[in-house]
């Protein structure tokens, strides 16, 4: 636990009033000058009324109501020296003051004090002080935590963080590979700065901004580089911060963030994740949460309602765009939905050199190619990515990130962490067969993806792998494509069939077979491209929203879904057959491969081409160059 002078500080001080308080209790029925002339010594009352009578004593001062005495005597045992001591008197001795007379003793009755009274009250309002001041001291620390009872009373206000001047360290120089999205945003920023530009034509500022793409593209980013560009008040929240268990928190919320945006305006409200808060109302079965819902209305009313919100830009964020609310997405609340995709080689290329401002790359690392050996990368990969090769070349004791530690580092991204190489067994030569049957197709089969590199060195959950190096970015893919890639995700268990019979074959091509089924099954329901016509049986959906889509039915008949099954077991057993014989006709090329691949554990994609064209008639395939 960590010291704290605080803490030690907060206990100590009331120890110390609590022990002032006993003291003072303590001595709280003793006259104040009986403290100070106090005997040192004491005497009993027959001793006392012996040196009475032998006129021994000088003086007499009587205390509490004359229980106590101290008395001035003469002792024959100090050689008749005065000596002061004390007496403690009976209760009932009335004859004493008779008998100090007789006696002509001087003698002075002090009266009691009545501070006893005094000190018990103030003793027995210790502890409740105490303990009062310390449930404050708790309280206001609380206070300050998010969610402390201190906040109750700001239960329904806005947590949205407000920035006068956005400061993010994001312009938009910062942010690449997104050229269309960064235009239309751009429009935005002038909007803020020069309305007149716009107003003057008859234009008028957009009320919302809806920015829609897969997670990693660089939506949120966007939103910081127009806060920067923008320089106008800038509110940032995430939709799941709307949202209480407690019935119109949200709502409140949400009324509080937009007042205070209105009394900043011009300026933007950037929501994060805002499928959070916007999914469709009414969503039946699992979707009934009526804070939420209410949230919702509250925010349609707000961005779009009878008193407007002029001034205020809402620039929305989410990857989800199919589950939000109709209401939420028409004109006049989300006037654009820009669409932040993942970028093609130009933009990768842009993004690596953003990326690579403030990393030391070798001289012989091109950009170029690490962008064309990662599509569909997203800019939040790419970032990645580079961020690895760093850490390998600081790891490895390197002065400059090499075209390695690129390598191992996409490697790593895409399988996973690299494991312990086989040793040199069976299943060893198992698998060289089965990924050098993957890497055959893809040289030999003119319309498949170039071999990028063999290797038997596992990662992730992979013994081995084939890596495939994209001519181009394939927006549209053929039909002989399709095909080509089938055959390709069948050659490794084409190759374990040939060379170890089909009695030996393993469980290592399931997931290539579970590859090969969705893509025959795509061409028969969703591209037209079987025996059944240019039809589309099936709509591409993504996981089933409760309420929307757990009551739809089959879009085809039974007799028809018999004839997609076996239009779909067609396409795949005719590429199987057909490379199954590949395998047959280049069985000796097969084996120097093999021999290889265990020799080396790695074969780039040129040097296993070389090797091919020995054997065998390698197509030409089209090399994609990027007008950069």
């Amino acid at each position: 636990m960590k010291f704290s002078w605080r803490v030690l500080v907060l206990w100590t001080l009331p120890a110390l009033v609590i022990g002032f308080f006993f003291w003072q209790g303590a001595f709280a029925n003793t006259p104040a000058d009986m403290g100070k002339n106090a005997a040192s010594t004491r005497m009993t009352y027959g001793r006392f009324l012996e040196y009475l009578d032998n006129d021994r004593v000088a003086m007499v001062d009587l205390y509490e109501g004359g229980r106590t005495a101290i008395v001035e005597a003469v002792d024959p045992d100090l050689d008749n020296r005065v000596q002061r001591v004390r007496v403690d008197l009976p209760a009932n001795a009335p004859e004493l003051i008779t008998k100090l007379k007789e006696k002509n003793v001087s003698f002075d009755a002090h009266p009691v004090r009545n501070d006893g009274a005094i000190w018990g009250l103030l003793g027995n309002l210790v502890f409740p002080i105490l303990l009062i001041t310390g449930l404050f001291l708790l309280f206001r620390r609380s206070s300050n935590l998010p969610g402390g009872p201190g906040q109750a009373m700001n239960f329904g206000k806005s947590r949205a963080r407000f920035q006068m001047e956005a400061k993010t360290g994001v312009m938009f120089d910062d942010v690449a590979g997104i050229e269309e999205a960064k235009e239309e945003l751009g429009e935005v920023v002038t909007f803020l700065k020069q309305p007149e530009k716009f107003t003057a034509v008859g234009a008028r500022i957009p009320k919302g901004v809806l920015l829609v793409g897969p997670p990693g593209t660089g939506k949120t980013l966007l939103a910081k580089a127009i806060a920067g560009e923008a320089g106008v008040p800038f509110f940032s929240i995430s939709g799941s911060e709307f949202v209480e268990m407690f019935v119109g928190v949200g709502a409140s919320r949400v009324r509080d963030l937009f007042k205070k945006a209105k009394d900043n305006a011009p300026c933007i409200i950037f929501i994060d994740e805002i499928d959070a808060v916007g999914r469709q109302r009414g969503a039946g079965i699992g979707g009934g949460n009526d804070e939420r819902e209410q949230t919702l209305n509250q925010l349609l009313t707000e961005m779009d309602g009878f008193e407007g919100n002029t001034g205020i830009i809402i620039i929305a964020a989410t990857n989800r765009p199919d589950v939000l609310d109709a209401a939420l997405l028409r004109p006049g609340r989300f006037d654009r939905q820009v669409i932040v995709d993942a970028p093609d080689i130009k933009g990768r290329l842009e993004i690596l050199e953003v990326h690579a401002r403030n990393k030391k790359l070798d001289k012989g690392v091109s950009l170029e190619a690490i962008a064309r050996r990662t599509p569909g990368f997203t800019g939040a990969d790419l970032a990645n990515l580079l961020n690895e090769a760093a850490i390998l070349t600081a790891r490895r004791r390197k002065e400059g990130i090499t075209l390695a530690e690129i390598d191992d580092a996409v490697d790593r991204v895409v399988a996973g962490m690299e494991g312990t190489p086989l040793v040199d067994s069976k299943s060893k030569r198992l698998i060289a067969y089965h990924e050098v049957g993957h890497a055959l197709v893809g040289t030999l089969v003119k319309d498949h993806d170039p071999v990028q590199k063999v290797t038997l060195i596992p990662r992730g959950q992979a013994q081995g792998l084939t890596w495939f190096t994209p001519s181009e970015d394939q927006g549209l893919i053929s039909r002989s494509q399709l095909k080509a890639r089938i055959s390709g995700a069948l050659g490794g268990r084409a190759a374990e069939e040939v060379i170890f019979g089909r009695d030996e074959i393993t469980t290592g091509a399931g997931n290539d077979l579970q590859q090969v089924t969705g893509m025959a099954r795509q061409m028969v329901t969703r591209f037209g491209m079987s025996d059944l016509g240019p039809l589309s049986l099936e709509s591409q959906q993504g996981e089933v929203f409760l309420g929307r889509d757990w009551t739809t039915r089959s879009e085809y008949s039974e007799s028809i879904a018999s004839r997609i099954d076996s239009q779909v077991r067609e396409i795949v057993e005719e590429q199987y057959q057909a490379t199954l014989q590949m395998m047959r006709d280049h069985r000796s090329l097969m084996d120097r491969l093999v021999d290889l691949l265990i020799e080396k554990e790695t074969i780039d994609g040129d040097e296993f081409r070389q090797i091919v064209a020995e054997y065998a008639e390698v197509p030409e395939k089209p090399q994609y160059v990027p007008s950069l």
